[in-house]
């Protein structure tokens, strides 16, 4: 059973918690001065242990995920939908990301993180990496609804170790914005992220062990499903 509560404890070591907004307010993260005007959605805990060195070898991970490789049926068919309803409505179309329905947050970039490295791209989402520290790293997307931000931090475990903690901020886009989030936000919850964040915890460990497999895109669920990847 998935943990999805503020701040709740489960034995199962890769189950999602879902952390209070403090666990990424508190912290003094580059992005804070980045986003004044985003508001925080979730913040995650990711099933992802490992030493003060090992924050890159997260980012890239992530980073060269595809959700239509997610391991749950549910939350595949969720994003076919989604590219679809996007591709039909002119939700993703061209002009739509960022720079271009609207400013991009490099605009916003003091000098240090302008002139620093801005991260690895994307495999499959949409998402512009915007820069990349030790401890870490953020990436935004845009579209008609919304203007987001994937923000991931290293942080200490309390055990002497580190693990990864995943933020995402939006500012939606008006009426349509807002109504969008809503009508997304218990999906995202319970289907999109847990099954996605395991696998990440799974990934983790079989790179951690010298599995060759590739640690980010799991293979497919047996369970049937029809999907469409996004075009």
């Amino acid at each position: 059973m998935y943990d999805t509560q503020r701040g709740g404890h489960n034995e199962d070591k890769d189950n999602p918690v879902r952390l209070p907004n403090t666990a990424h307010t508190s912290r003094p993260w580059r992005i804070h001065e980045l986003t004044p005007d985003f508001r925080l959605e979730d913040v995650w805990s990711l099933p992802t242990p490992g030493g003060r060195d090992d924050f890159s070898r997260l980012v890239q991970g992530i980073a060269a995920g595809d959700p239509a490789q997610n391991p749950s049926c549910a939350a595949r068919a969720l994003w076919a939908i989604r590219w679809t309803a996007g591709r039909l409505l002119g939700w993703d179309g061209p002009g739509t990301g960022p720079g271009a329905s609207v400013p991009s947050l490099r605009d916003r970039l003091p000098a240090d993180l302008r002139a620093g490295p801005s991260g690895p791209d994307f495999g499959a989402l949409p998402f512009t990496p915007l820069y990349l520290l030790e401890d870490e790293f953020a990436a935004e997307i845009a579209n008609r609804t919304m203007h987001g931000v994937l923000h991931l931090g290293w942080v200490p475990d309390g055990a002497g170790g580190y693990r990864g903690q995943m933020a995402v901020l939006v500012k939606p886009n008006g009426r349509l914005g807002n109504a969008y989030m809503a009508a997304i936000a218990p999906f995202r919850h319970l289907i999109v992220y847990p099954p996605a964040i395991r696998e990440i915890g799974r990934a983790w460990r079989r790179q951690r062990a010298g599995d060759p497999r590739r640690t980010t895109r799991p293979a497919r669920s047996s369970t049937p499903c029809t999907t469409s990847t996004r075009r």
